[in-house]
């Protein structure tokens, strides 16, 4: 079941609709209040979340969220209007695992949603494999990675990419492989979601962000 917090009830019911007639059962929900009493008695797969609410914003009600350990791990797309990166930022960094701006083609939401379902399944990444790059170590066993010898703190989608670079060291990859590799897409997706990843990666792991390099043209290629 999927769960969707929107206010407004024409998209609301839109998005409910088409989830439906794409094997995707799904529920709505107007404000944060009605999201949780729901999942008290039912969790879903996946939460659709809006940022722009009345009472309860979409941050806060994702927050919450990682809060709750029977929840902490349930895939969040956020649903906004808002197309500034530092709120998409703010978002990733809260742990929501993908978002898509309003207005939206209602196929890609589908195709993002199904992409995001199939990832929950285990990842190739969590193998017993520890891998050293210079001063990073990933340990995938303990799903870690290391920095000067101590744990980053990163996003599940920070970790899936950072350990996708280091297991793949002097490759340069499309901002389009990426997305298919490491979030699954099997379409030109939106690749800005790369950027901003690559962004918050580079923030946190300070001086050895220049492991991480842009290729022109192409896309990303981590240091080897």
């Amino acid at each position: 079941m999927i769960y969707y917090v929107e206010d407004d009830c024409n998209i609301r019911e839109l998005v409910i609709y088409t989830l439906s007639q794409s094997d995707l059962p799904a529920e709505g929900f107007s404000s944060g209040k009605q999201f949780f009493e729901k999942c008290d008695k039912v969790i879903p797969e996946l939460v659709l979340l809006d940022i722009m609410l009345p009472d309860e914003d979409g941050l806060d009600i994702l927050k919450k969220i990682k809060t709750i350990d029977k929840m902490r791990n349930v895939p969040v797309i956020m649903v906004t209007a808002k197309g500034s990166e530092y709120d998409k930022v703010i978002g990733l960094n809260l742990g929501a695992d993908d978002y898509i701006s309003k207005p939206f083609g209602m196929m890609e939401l589908v195709a993002r949603i199904k992409a995001r379902l199939r990832r929950k399944q285990p990842s190739s990444f969590e193998t017993k494999e520890v891998i050293e790059r210079g001063n990073l170590i990933l340990n995938s066993k303990k799903h870690v990675i290391l920095h000067e010898g101590k744990e980053l703190s990163l996003t599940l989608k920070e970790f899936e990419l950072l350990a996708f670079f280091l297991k793949n060291p002097g490759i340069a990859f499309e901002r389009n492989h990426l997305l298919e590799k490491v979030w699954g897409y099997e379409f030109a997706g939106e690749t800005r979601t790369i950027d901003v990843h690559v962004q918050t990666l580079r923030q946190k792991l300070g001086t050895s962000s220049y492991l991480i390099e842009t290729v022109r043209g192409v896309g990303y290629r981590f240091k080897g």
